[in-house]
């Protein structure tokens, strides 16, 4: 059966080639391999031009193989949504960062239910702290969003002009 590889990076400054390079150096035959250049983690795998070619070409019984887990994703439902697809359609999903667990068997689900927990806390912790720090600010009277593009002299103006007609 095939090895699929995926490597993913943020910017077509960077390459996905030390990727591919890990993977092979840990003993990983790739058969296929599918890369996408310049698009973002939080970009849904399925909505990413490469993931999708891969996940149309990839086949019960074969296997996906990634360096980092995060290169699947940043966000941790989609990340779990993509390796319970691929699982349901019979493919294995390899980590090798994870010491190449499996997240498609027990162990790996299990390993893969308890990082997206962890990320779901930090995202959570990190909202937390963005909005006591907004809180903060707006307490010390410190004005939030864009500058305004107009003056109040200039929106008193405009009010006046349009009651006037």
């Amino acid at each position: 059966m095939a090895v699929f590889g995926y490597g993913r990076v943020s910017t077509t400054q960077q390459t996905t080639e030390n990727q591919r390079l890990e993977l092979e150096q840990a003993g990983h035959r790739l058969d296929y391999w599918h890369e996408d250049t310049g698009v973002s983690g939080s970009v849904p795998a399925s909505q990413r031009p490469e993931f999708s070619r891969l996940l149309e070409r990839i086949r019960p019984g074969e296997t996906l193989v990634v360096a980092k887990l995060d290169r699947l994703g940043r966000d941790a439902i989609d990340v779990q949504q993509t390796v319970r697809d691929l699982a349901g359609r019979g493919v294995r999903v390899v980590v090798h960062a994870l010491g190449g667990a499996d997240l498609t068997a027990p162990a790996g689900k299990l390993m893969l239910a308890m990082l997206s927990a962890v990320a779901e806390m930090e995202r959570d912790l990190l909202v937390e702290r963005t909005q006591a720090g907004l809180a903060r600010a707006k307490a010390e009277g410190k004005r939030l969003g864009r500058k305004p593009k107009t003056t109040d002299a200039q929106r008193v103006d405009i009010l006046a002009r349009l009651e006037a007609g």
